[in-house]
C-alpha cells in the first residue's frame, strides 16, 4: 500500500478511537469570523461538559485571527488557566489544528522538539479549531484540568457548532 494511503488509513483509524477530532488540513480556508452569539453557544457547551464532570475550567473562544471573542471562567478555576485557555484557542486558530497535535509531536521527541520554538504553538491539549462548512471561523480553548479534561471540554464546545 502506498505510503500516502497507509498514513491516511492510520489517521482515520486513530480518529475513530480518540477523543480528538481529525486534524483539519493545514490549507483549511479561513471563513467569516465567529459571531459573539456563536462564541457564547460554544462556551456554554464547554462549560456544561466541565460541570457534568465536576471540573473547574476557563474557556476562551477566539476569531480567525486569534482575537478573543468570548471568555468565561468557572468559580474556583485556577487563575493561571485564564491566559492558558486563551493561548490554546489562539494557537488552534492560527495554526488551523488542535493543540493536541503539537503535544503529540513534542511527545515523539527528536525533531518534534523543534515545535517548542514555534512562536504561539501551545503543545498542550485543549485548543480546538471551529470548522463550519469547511472553513475555520475561530477556535475554542479550555484550561483548568488535565490535558485530557481540557481537550474533552474544548471538544464539547466545538461540537456545539455541528
Amino acid at each position: 500500500m502506498p505510503l500516502k494511503r497507509t498514513f491516511a488509513a492510520l489517521v482515520l483509524a486513530s480518529a475513530a478511537f480518540a477523543q480528538t477530532p481529525l486534524v483539519p488540513p493545514a490549507n483549511t480556508p479561513y471563513g467569516t469570523p465567529i459571531s459573539s452569539d456563536a462564541a457564547k453557544k460554544i462556551a456554554a457547551a464547554a462549560i456544561a461538559e466541565a460541570r457534568k464532570n465536576n471540573w473547574a475550567m476557563a474557556v476562551a473562544v477566539v476569531d480567525t485571527g486569534g482575537y478573543l471573542v468570548y471568555f468565561e471562567r468557572m468559580q474556583d478555576t485556577q487563575l493561571g488557566s485564564v491566559e492558558v485557555s486563551i493561548e490554546k484557542a489562539k494557537s488552534a486558530a492560527l495554526f488551523r489544528r488542535p493543540t493536541k497535535s503539537f503535544q503529540d509531536t513534542v511527545a515523539g521527541g527528536g525533531e518534534g522538539l523543534r515545535i517548542l520554538r514555534l512562536t504561539g504553538a501551545i503543545p498542550v491539549e485543549g485548543g480546538i479549531p471551529i470548522i463550519v462548512d469547511g472553513k475555520l471561523i475561530g477556535a475554542v480553548g479550555a484550561s483548568g484540568g488535565s490535558s485530557d479534561q481540557d481537550g474533552r471540554t474544548a471538544q464539547a464546545g466545538a461540537a456545539a457548532m455541528k
